[in-house]
């Protein structure tokens, strides 16, 4: 029972040492199914993508490592994926998904 408390303690002193951090991202649509098929698909949205890399790279927003991006580029990810890439790891899962929907994507993807 001791050792639950302390390490809850531990991880309530420590809220950043589980963030969700990435090195690429992008932002897509969901295309619904349509004509009788089961499930979805997905449309990669490089132009909402290359908005929230900017929107991201110019973040300010405190001391984690999440808060900036000064590392933040358009890159390539194979022959014709567009992400936006950070070599050190600064783009935070939910960051990037807010930023993409507020540029118009229905989601995010990262990695």
């Amino acid at each position: 029972m001791q050792f639950s408390a302390v390490f809850i303690a531990i991880l309530a002193a420590a809220p950043g040492a589980l963030a969700d951090l990435h090195n690429i991202a992008w932002c897509y649509d969901i295309v619904p199914a349509q004509n009788f098929k089961i499930g979805e698909s997905t449309t990669d949205r490089d132009d909402v993508t290359a908005k929230a890399c900017a929107r991201y790279k110019a973040r300010n927003t405190g001391t984690k490592q999440w808060d900036t991006c000064p590392d933040c580029v358009m890159s390539t990810n194979g022959a014709e994926n567009i992400v936006c890439r950070s070599n050190a790891k600064h783009i935070g899962g939910d960051e990037w998904n807010y930023y993409c929907r507020q540029e118009g994507a229905d989601a995010s993807g990262a990695s």
